[in-house]
């Protein structure tokens, strides 16, 4: 109860921030967009990033995955009788 609250409260300030002029509102909106301007294009970086690391691990499990497989067939192969159980 006391984090919805908090919420409520957060977000009524928040809107009162960008309310323009000073008898109602901080008048931020300005700041709020100039905020949104610089921060957009750090995240997109801070995406793409992640996204590269994500596809190498996602390379490297395929590699390594491919090298087993082989070892894997051996081993079944190998591990067969001739039919009668023991």
């Amino acid at each position: 109860m006391t984090a919805l609250l908090i919420g409520i409260l957060f977000i009524l300030f928040a809107v009162f921030a960008v309310l323009p002029g000073s008898p109602v509102g901080l008048g931020w909106w300005e700041e709020v967009l100039l905020v949104l301007k610089g921060g957009i294009p750090l995240l997109a970086v801070f995406i793409g990033f992640l996204a590269v690391l994500i596809g190498l691990a996602e390379l490297k499990d395929r590699m390594e995955e491919k090298k087993e497989k082989p070892e894997s067939e051996q081993e079944d192969n190998s591990g067969q009788t001739d039919g009668m159980a023991p």
